[in-house]
């Protein structure tokens, strides 16, 4: 069992957080502050109830004990519930540039070697140079394509609309030490490690976690219309530890800057070890989330995947076929400010089966006197 209390930030006694754990009754929203963990569900009983209320002040909830006697007893769950998942795609150049690998090389792990070298010569420096929907970018746009090399994905790399997807249904990510799940038919994928904004019903951020935004390159890199089939699979979402509340603290800025590690560790001995800096991000992250928003309303909240910098193209089996999992692995996604979520590898079909969506939640609410109205006197 994974010792929980060493998910959390090393200035966690510092910060405020919010989280999802199941004492053995069902789904609870808790505050973790200065050591004591927090039952709010008296409060508002679902995460996005207590986000849209603004009502994280820990002493209108009920305290259950010191994280360490609480998280030895719970089971920690995905941070978030009602809120819509949603991810933005090539957000660093390194990621372009891999996607429009897969896309060259048509899902075949075999071809990309030899299709990475002479595309990161020719356009590598370009990308990462230009400001997506500058008018640098466009002109870059126009050589590109006199010279054959524009692709879908430098359009949402540099132009002026993200790609912005639905990742997962409400309910279906699970959370730090759970299985997560990788296609079964499925011969080249990697883990995506991310930071994850939180977002209100009015689009305004007020916290950050960390997230696993599994990638199937071989289904997405045959087609883009095949992007709903390799990022929505049962456990192929990971979310957690907590999220890390926005105060005086800890800002935006932080996620701007912040470090994101990854660590794969395989059954058979391999190991592999990469980063993302959030600094190279091509869009602000806040700009993202306004985007998400600006033709679209999420009245229970959204969750945004902020994209990744990481692409792994060490080998692993053989020479020039570079990195796909295996079951077994263990990916451990972390930052200095944020903790830690690792998950195992499996297939989605060997995963556990996703079977607490909406109605099953609302029927444990109801089961439990929880009702869907915030208490009037946490928010005044």
């Amino acid at each position: 069992m994974t010792d929980l209390l060493s998910l959390l930030p090393a200035d966690w006694m510092d910060g405020l957080f919010l989280g999802r754990l199941d004492l053995g009754d069902g789904a609870t929203p808790v505050l973790l502050s200065a050591g004591i963990v927090y039952d709010m569900s008296r409060v508002a009983p679902t995460v996005a109830d207590l986000v849209d209320s603004g009502a994280f002040d820990p002493a209108a909830g009920q305290a259950l004990g010191t994280a360490e006697d609480v998280l030895a007893r719970a089971e920690l769950l995905s941070p978030i519930d009602l809120q819509c998942v949603k991810a933005a795609g090539v957000t660093f150049a390194v990621s372009a540039l891999e996607r429009v690998i897969e896309e060259r090389a048509r899902g075949d792990a075999d071809k990309a070697q030899a299709v990475r070298g002479g595309l990161e010569e020719r356009i590598g420096g370009s990308i990462r140079s230009v400001v997506p929907g500058s008018p640098e970018a466009a002109a870059l746009k126009d050589a590109l394509i006199e010279d054959g090399m524009w692709s879908q994905y430098l359009e949402v790399a540099i132009g002026p609309d993200a790609e912005i997807f639905t990742k997962a249904p409400v309910l279906a990510t699970v959370g730090a030490g759970a299985a997560i799940g990788v296609r079964s038919d499925s011969h080249w994928n990697n883990p995506e490690p991310e930071i994850v904004v939180l977002s209100d019903a009015r689009g305004k951020a007020v916290g950050a976690t960390l997230g696993n935004d599994v990638n199937l390159r071989d289904f997405e890199g045959r087609s883009a219309l095949l992007l709903g089939k390799a990022k929505d699979n049962n456990a192929s979402c990971s979310v957690g530890p907590f999220v890390r509340l926005f105060d005086e603290g800890y800002t935006i800025a932080d996620v701007e800057n912040a470090q994101v590690l990854l660590r794969i560790e395989g059954p058979e001995g391999f190991l592999l070890e990469g980063e993302s800096r959030m600094s190279e991000i091509s869009r602000p992250p806040l700009d993202l989330l306004r985007q998400c928003f600006s033709e679209h309303q999420y009245p229970d909240g959204c969750v945004l995947f902020l994209g990744t910098l990481f692409a792994p193209t060490q080998d692993r089996d053989a020479p020039g076929r570079g990195f796909t999992h295996k079951v077994g692995d263990v990916v451990t996604i972390s930052s200095k400010r944020l903790g830690t979520l690792v998950n195992r590898v499996t297939t989605s079909r060997e995963a556990p089966a996703w079977q607490t969506g909406i109605a099953a939640l609302y029927r444990n609410l109801a089961a439990r006197g929880l009702t869907g109205t915030v208490k009037a006197d946490a928010v005044a």
